[in-house]
């Protein structure tokens, strides 16, 4: 049973693990920055902020996938802040002592990952600090100084990104959230696999259980939680990735057996995946996930269109990726 895909190829390729990886950091096998422990302690300690999201399946576009087994979709459009960023930041913010909350928490973000930690940062009654990029959709702006959040803009590169999140969190002794590296949002995102390996046996028949679940990978937070979750429960669940062409620094990384990033800033729509493997959360890709397809931009748009128009949910491009591998 999949929700995501196995067994078709995307026209934009498949980047299957190489069978021998050169050198020790690629052959080398764990300790990880999280555990099926981490998940299970982040999923109690968000348990009273979160929605535990509705699985939705859709004939239609198991059809057009050509699958004959149940297609399964997690949807988290439907999570607080109307991301599964909500699960990492809450995790983050609540597994703070009071001491280090109290100054509040900051990080940078191009939209999802701020308003989600400004929503938690608000449920503990703290102060929250963003940095995101002056070409930020003015939605997402929006969206995070309504809920509370200072926003400090600066140039639309990793690097001033960085800069500026830094420079917050020296003036205002504030506790940097990663939106994507930080264990503690790692183990927030996986909740979102231990959730679905759940409700997939609650609607699966009798002995049923996921065969595949396919994951959009941008930093790493999402696809490296769910694996931890998934394949600690399920051993021989296949964990895919889906991945832009147009910022497959994934798929490269794992081909070369060493960590890559981007020569220049990703032109993809899917903006929410524009970001690289950090240290965390590449070994986990890299070890856990069973290959990673990449899908052009062409793919990405139909998916999402297929998505508003057959499932009538308003997903991002980043969330079409996955569906775009099917």
């Amino acid at each position: 049973k999949l929700w995501g895909f196995w067994g078709r190829r995307a026209a934009g390729g498949v980047r299957p693990w190489p069978g021998l990886l050169d050198g020790a950091e690629a052959m080398a096998e764990g300790p990880y920055a999280v555990s099926l422990e981490d998940v299970e302690r982040a999923a109690q300690r968000i348990e009273p902020h979160v929605h535990r999201t509705p699985v939705l399946t859709c004939s239609t576009i198991q059809r057009m996938a050509g699958l004959s087994s149940e297609l399964l979709f997690k949807m988290e459009a439907l999570q607080k802040t109307g991301s599964f960023k909500a699960r990492g930041a809450c995790n983050a913010v609540f597994s703070l002592s009071d001491a280090d909350a109290q100054n509040g928490v900051v990080t940078h973000s191009s939209g999802n990952h701020g308003q989600a930690v400004a929503w938690a940062a608000s449920r503990r009654g703290v102060p929250a600090y963003v940095a995101m990029p002056s070409t930020v959709l003015p939605v997402k702006l929006s969206a995070t100084t309504a809920y509370g959040a200072e926003v400090a803009l600066c140039d639309p590169t990793e690097a001033a990104r960085n800069e500026a999140a830094e420079s917050i969190r020296q003036a205002k002794r504030a506790t940097f959230v990663h939106p994507s590296d930080d264990p503690a949002v790692i183990a927030g995102q996986g909740t979102v696999g231990l959730e679905l390996v759940r409700q997939a046996e609650e609607l699966l028949p009798p002995h049923g259980r996921l065969g595949a679940v396919v994951v959009p990978v941008g930093g790493g937070g999402l696809a490296s939680g769910v694996a931890t979750a998934v394949k600690a429960l399920l051993p021989e669940c296949k964990v895919i990735g889906a991945e832009p062409l147009k910022a497959d620094d994934a798929a490269r990384s794992v081909a070369e057996g060493r960590r890559l990033g981007h020569d220049a800033d990703p032109d993809t729509i899917a903006d929410g995946l524009r970001t690289c493997l950090g240290p965390n959360t590449w070994p986990i890709v890299r070890d856990k996930l069973d290959t990673i397809i990449t899908v052009s931009e062409e793919e990405i748009l139909a998916a999402t269109r297929t998505v508003w128009q057959h499932m009538k949910i308003v997903v991002e491009p980043s969330a079409g990726v996955g569906v775009a591998a099917l």
